[in-house]
């Protein structure tokens, strides 16, 4: 039985990390969960994808949302767990495959086939990217970017111990802008296949 490989993926908003995720994904032939994990679980559990999606990766509103003998009220609570729920299942079964946030560096690391990366970038970078991939100024890309990633930080940090970003929390931290997205994904390849003591 092939080894099982689990890549994680955190990531800067702007930094390429969805298009490199997308490119190991098919590099080692494996399927990617990100935004798609909406869809398995709202089928798996008959629930309203919308509903889904509006909460997901968000942190929690803290004047919407109490718990109560350990349980919580707040739906980005109920989200997230379910999505970590279910990729820890995917784990468990011993699948391989790609994850895209949802705080997979934290919720797998006691598999030994995971791998855990975080993408960042120069903020000139990621700012043209977020321009020419959303079509807006710079200014609205700026605020964009800072936006997603408050966003991302207080999700992470409000169900981790570590700190989003933190190059201690993760096996490798990348700065995509040095390379680029096909050199970062050709360096990353190899680095992948070095853990796995495999050759080119």
């Amino acid at each position: 039985m092939e080894k099982q490989l689990i890549i994680s993926i955190g990531r800067e908003f702007g930094s390429g990390g969805h298009v490199i995720a997308e490119a190991l994904s098919k590099k080692f032939n494996i399927p990617m969960y990100d935004h798609n994990l909406l869809d398995h679980i709202a089928e798996e559990k008959n629930l309203d994808l919308a509903t889904l999606k509006k909460f997901d990766e968000k942190p929690r509103n803290v004047l919407l949302s109490r718990t109560i003998k350990g349980h919580s009220s707040s739906p980005s609570d109920h989200i997230a767990m379910m999505q970590f729920d279910y990729i820890k299942r995917k784990a468990e079964k011993g699948e391989s495959f790609v994850i895209v946030g949802r705080c997979a560096e934290m919720v797998l690391k006691d598999f030994e086939g995971m791998i855990s990366i975080f993408i960042l970038g120069d903020k000139e970078c990621k700012t043209k990217r977020v321009q020419e991939v959303y079509d807006i100024s710079k200014e609205e890309a700026r605020k964009k970017m800072e936006r997603h990633d408050v966003y991302r930080k207080q999700y992470h940090n409000s169900y981790c111990d570590s700190k989003w970003g933190d190059s201690r929390s993760y096996d490798l931290c990348v700065n995509s802008s040095r390379l680029g997205i096909d050199g970062t994904v050709a360096m990353l390849a190899d680095y992948i296949r070095a853990r796995r003591g495999e050759s080119k």
